[in-house]
């Protein structure tokens, strides 16, 4: 992406998190906050019940790392001015605020486009762009856990209730992801075409995606799959797979979708040898025919021993399984340091090194470069001098309480 600048006019995470994955893919990213509150996310100094560091934000650097930052007030007419120069210059205009917003601010697409017609124009939101709830905030809480069926799906029944959602900007990450491919496409789609278009994604449209295999099951027969209860494997028809609790309160997945050619040494790794010779478990047909028993048997040597047996015992087994692990774990797997997925960056406090998590995609093997998300308005000298602004008209525009 070297060479395509992103002006984001943008707040919180979705939205955003696309600037910062096409930041790592080598744009230009110029992030437009308010000059005095900046990203309202900025203020955020609780997170799930924990207590962050202004100076050491995860909600800021997650999505924002590898872009500048520049102080504009765009509800004033000299702001605009400043956002209006900003967006002659850039390919792509993204922005993640309310259409009344958009409108009474002037940014909205016929605006952006009036001072540059061949910009792509990327709009998120929580309900689509069209419709009757078009006008309708919402956060990855609501679109996309709670309204979208992503979080009944992961709620087991038996709870009577819903789980609240255990991640924060979980649907906001996953859907910036799908705006940057939406903005790559159209990238693609101008340079063979000549045409900008604009982007519409939504968070419910982003749940509805992740979650289409079932969407499209309980459309065709009215019943979806549900999480079962911690300790309990569920009706199956396939022992191999499960979530089975060892000793010490542990949790091992076993995922083996088709048993053909794994059974014996899938039982032989579970401790549970005899069982590849006993004629209701040796073959495919009688393994699903008898499941339940199986899966006692696979249950109950799994309880045997611990966590950290099974973890290393399962490495050498043939078939597809896996811990069951926190994020805080994942942090020092071995797995994830071999494929460069987190990355230290330099932290704004100036103290210690900010670790994050790199973007998913890899280009020849080789890991993104980042760098930390910006302060506040911390670019906004460069960046108009860049376009050409003398210091005596940046001094006029601070003044006037347009830029900072």
């Amino acid at each position: 992406m070297q060479g395509v600048r992103v002006l984001e006019v943008a707040q919180f995470t979705f939205v955003p998190a696309a600037g910062a994955i096409l930041a790592d893919w080598g744009a230009d990213v110029i992030k437009v906050e308010h000059p005095v509150r900046g990203d309202t996310q900025r203020g955020f100094i609780n997170m799930g019940g924990l207590q962050m560091d202004p100076n050491r934000h995860p909600l800021m650097e997650h999505p924002n790392r590898g872009k500048r930052s520049v102080g504009i007030d765009v509800s004033k007419p000299d702001g605009r001015e400043v956002l209006y120069e900003l967006a002659k210059t850039s390919d792509v205009f993204l922005t993640n605020f309310m259409p009344a917003v958009r409108q009474r601010h002037e940014f909205d697409v016929e605006h952006i486009r009036a001072v540059n017609q061949d910009i792509i124009y990327a709009r998120g939101s929580a309900y689509g762009d069209k419709g009757p709830q078009r006008d309708v905030g919402g956060f990855d809480g609501t679109a996309f856990w709670t309204r979208s069926g992503v979080g009944h799906a992961l709620t087991p029944a038996e709870l009577g209730g819903a789980l609240s959602q255990g991640i924060p900007a979980f649907g906001d990450s996953i859907g910036g992801m799908n705006i940057a491919g939406g903005i790559s496409a159209a990238l693609f789609h101008r340079e063979r075409t000549g045409e900008a278009v604009e982007i519409d994604v939504s968070l419910l449209s982003t749940a509805w995606w992740a979650g289409g295999a079932s969407v499209t099951q309980g459309m065709e027969t009215g019943e979806t799959m549900r999480s079962v209860m911690p300790g309990s494997v569920g009706p199956t028809v396939n022992p191999f797979m499960g979530n089975y609790l060892t000793s010490d309160g542990g949790t091992i997945n076993l995922c083996i979708v088709s048993p053909t050619g794994y059974i014996r040494d899938a039982f032989e790794h579970l401790g549970l040898p005899e069982l590849a010779d006993d004629p209701r478990f040796s073959d495919v047909l009688p393994l699903i025919e008898n499941a339940p028993a199986a899966a006692k048997l696979i249950r109950e040597s799994i309880r045997s021993k611990p966590f950290e047996y099974w973890r290393n015992h399962l490495k050498t087994m043939r078939g597809q399984w896996a811990p069951f692990q926190s994020f805080i774990d994942l942090a020092s797997d071995d797995q994830a340091i071999a494929n460069d997925m987190i990355v230290e960056v330099e932290a704004g406090d100036g103290g210690k090194p900010f670790k994050v998590v790199r973007g998913p995609i890899q280009f020849n093997h080789e890991p993104l470069e980042t760098t930390r998300a910006p302060q506040a308005s911390e670019h906004t000298e460069i960046v108009l001098m860049e376009l050409g602004m003398d210091w005596d008209r940046i001094e006029e525009l601070k003044e006037a309480g347009a830029i900072a």
